[in-house]
């Protein structure tokens, strides 16, 4: 049997083996959390599993459950994709001009440090309480992280490699073409990975501020019928959602890098 054959089964083997063991750790919690709630704790603090996945069906097959995500993911990719370019771009500038990064930098961690909750009811009187403020609050949440991890990249680029197309007179804008943005690649896709949470806490804490669907708003209307398996059917929905992000994620990065030793 040739290496590579092996080295296909010996991985094929390895996933079989993590998708088990996570599994097991997945029945254990919730037969744990079950018999938790039907022995010492009452269902009406943390629900029960089995409650849960009836009202997870229920909402599936009315098609409550998939607009609800649709339009909580809905936003989220909106602000991703915005903050996409324009945090890639700062970054890019604040690399190539350092003079540039020196004056704004005390600014930019000023804006960076302040809890962007603060600025929701802002967003709400110069947005609105439509799609517009949800995705202006998801954006304010993960463009620093495009930015930071943009500008950290550029900066980890191997100088060796710059002053050889230098020597060669490559300009700067195919340096920066060939070179750096394909080498701050990875940098972007776990800034991207960072950003599905934050993007999903955006989405949801606009829709606590006003709306009328999503899975936020569905958690806080739970809530204040003191319906707890709604809100936590609203939880694993959202955790669902982010897994699913994550893991199309990962799947671009496999083919983005395909050279890139897995961790």
């Amino acid at each position: 049997m040739s290496s590579v054959a092996t080295e296909r089964r010996d991985g094929w083997k390895d996933a079989l083996s993590r998708f088990f063991w996570r599994l097991g750790l997945l029945v254990v919690t919730l037969a744990l959390w079950e018999l938790a709630t039907r022995t010492v704790i009452s269902p009406f603090w943390v629900s029960q599993p089995s409650l849960i996945a009836q009202r997870l069906w229920e909402l599936s097959i009315t098609g409550v459950l998939f607009a609800h995500a649709a339009t909580t993911l809905w936003q989220a990719i909106l602000g991703l994709l915005l903050a996409l370019p324009v945090g890639v771009a700062f970054g890019v500038a604040m690399a190539a001009w350092p003079r540039f990064a020196e004056i704004v930098d005390p600014f930019f961690m000023g804006l960076y440090s302040l809890p962007r909750i603060a600025l929701a009811p802002l967003f709400v009187i110069w947005f609105g309480i439509g799609l517009l403020s949800k995705v202006m609050l998801v954006f304010s949440l993960v463009v620093f992280v495009f930015v930071l991890n943009t500008h950290q990249g550029l900066r980890e680029v191997d100088r060796d490699l710059i002053s050889l197309m230098r020597t060669m007179r490559a300009s700067r804008a195919y340096i920066l073409r060939r070179v750096q943005i394909p080498s701050i690649l990875p940098w972007i896709i776990a800034a991207f990975r960072i950003n599905v949470g934050l993007a999903l806490i955006g989405s949801v804490l606009g829709e606590l501020l006003g709306s009328n669907r999503g899975l936020g708003w569905y958690i806080e209307h739970s809530g204040g019928r003191l319906d707890t398996t709604g809100v936590f059917t609203g939880l694993v929905a959202l955790m669902i959602t982010a897994l699913l992000i994550n893991e199309l994620v990962r799947v671009a990065e496999a083919r983005l890098l395909p050279f890139q030793p897995k961790s």
